[in-house]
């Protein structure tokens, strides 16, 4: 069995974390993007419908990416995608009003999709089975210890430069990403022949009838909008320095994934993916408490109970994002794996965008209060659908690899 050192150290594997952690580092430069709407006099429908074009960019390309990947090549995608958002990002930095905003925004939703989708399953052709729910854990550190240290930078930067400066350097990380895949080899070439017809997309159609489709749309839900109104609901609580929330955050999916990733493999996916999902609703659950019992004018201590939530929200989402990919990749052939991801991962987005949308507007006509108790429902109903996960044929957690792979199905 490969060790886990050999998969660390080994060039591809090493090279391919480097240029993920660079591009996420430039994407994540825009998480106080809602900040920059709000000093434009934006409302929170306002940042909802700027970081929901993101959003919705992505559930339009990320299925497309995933049927094509294959035949034009990862290589290509990966190099469209941190090219663009190279130039949409510089296009930041000389200030532009909202619509604007929202049109670059839905840019950076390409660039996602075009990057991220190939550069997944470059991993997946790198990684063994028996360790691919750790290899992919460990791998999405890099995006994580983005997601960490970007918004302190971020910050720092607005608070003595301005937001000008800050999107000035989110292109500038973006273009080094540039470099490093241009320089990037051992990538599975392009496999030359007919494009995708009317059968692959009844197929991915079917796809999104499956249960960890559904759950996907859930963490993409409570993520989304986490992600989306953080900032601007720190703010309203009178809280500076919002970036302990990120750092406790990632420092959490961190910690799980170094020292519990292993459980994804070993106990199974369903093991880590239901006690996740209760994890993340009850973080939601704690920022319900705050926004609603509490209130910015009643002296608590507000930072400690966002670092709270922040860390066990990254808990949740250290587990539940490897474990939920695993799956998806474990119960699909391998020649509808690409197009499985992209579907996947659009519909997470899915849950990104509604979340973004339609919790703005409650925020703005009903208040923070109640939009996180919305937002704490609905992700108990993800929790209760995760229950219906069969369990795993075997102890080790690992049978059910076997069965997908021999009837080239999986499980329905």
């Amino acid at each position: 069995m490969t060790s886990a050192l050999q998969i660390l150290l080994s060039g591809p594997y090493a090279r391919a974390m480097l240029t993920n952690f660079l591009f996420f580092l430039a994407l994540n430069g825009f998480l106080l993007l809602p900040l920059y709407v709000k000093r434009l006099g934006g409302s929170e429908a306002d940042v909802g419908l700027v970081q929901s074009m993101f959003s919705v960019a992505g559930i339009l390309c990320q299925p497309l990416v995933g049927v094509w990947v294959d035949r034009l090549g990862r290589r290509l995608f990966m190099r469209l995608g941190v090219g663009l958002l190279t130039l949409s990002s510089a296009a930041f930095s000389v200030g532009v009003p909202i619509p604007v905003a929202a049109a670059l925004r839905g840019l950076h939703g390409i660039a996602f999709s075009l990057f991220f989708v190939a550069n997944y399953v470059h991993i997946v052709d790198l990684v063994p089975v028996a360790r691919r729910g750790w290899a992919l854990g460990i791998f999405g550190l890099s995006g994580l210890v983005s997601t960490a240290v970007a918004p302190l930078i971020g910050e720092v930067v607005i608070r003595r430069l301005g937001f000008g400066w800050s999107f000035a350097i989110s292109s500038l990380v973006a273009a080094v990403a540039l470099v490093l895949v241009f320089r990037t080899r051992d990538v599975r070439p392009p496999v030359m022949g007919a494009g995708p017809g009317a059968e692959a997309f009844r197929v991915g159609l079917q796809e999104l009838l499956r249960l960890h489709m559904a759950l996907g749309f859930f963490f993409g839900l409570g993520t989304g909008t986490l992600f989306t109104f953080l900032p601007t609901f720190a703010e309203h609580m009178g809280v500076t320095g919002l970036g302990l929330f990120y750092t406790g955050y990632s420092g959490s999916a961190m910690a799980v994934r170094v020292f519990g990733g292993t459980l994804i493999d070993t106990r199974g996916r369903r093991a880590v993916i239901v006690p996740s999902m209760f994890v993340q609703t009850a973080a939601v659950g704690v920022l319900a408490l705050l926004g609603g019992l509490l209130g910015p004018t009643v002296d608590v201590p507000v930072l400690p109970l966002l670092l709270l939530a922040g860390v066990m929200a990254g808990g949740a989402h250290g587990f539940l994002y490897p474990a939920l990919s695993a799956l998806v990749v474990d119960v699909t052939p391998e020649s509808r794996r690409s197009s499985a991801v992209g579907i996947f991962s659009s519909v997470c987005l899915v849950g990104n965008a509604l979340g973004a949308l339609t919790f703005g507007y409650v925020a703005h006509g009903l208040g923070y209060a109640v939009m996180w108790t919305g937002l704490g429902l609905c992700l108990a109903l993800g929790l209760l659908a995760s229950l219906r996960l069969p369990p795993p044929a075997s102890a080790g957690g690992t049978e059910h690899l076997r069965t997908a792979r021999a009837d080239g199905r999986g499980h329905r």
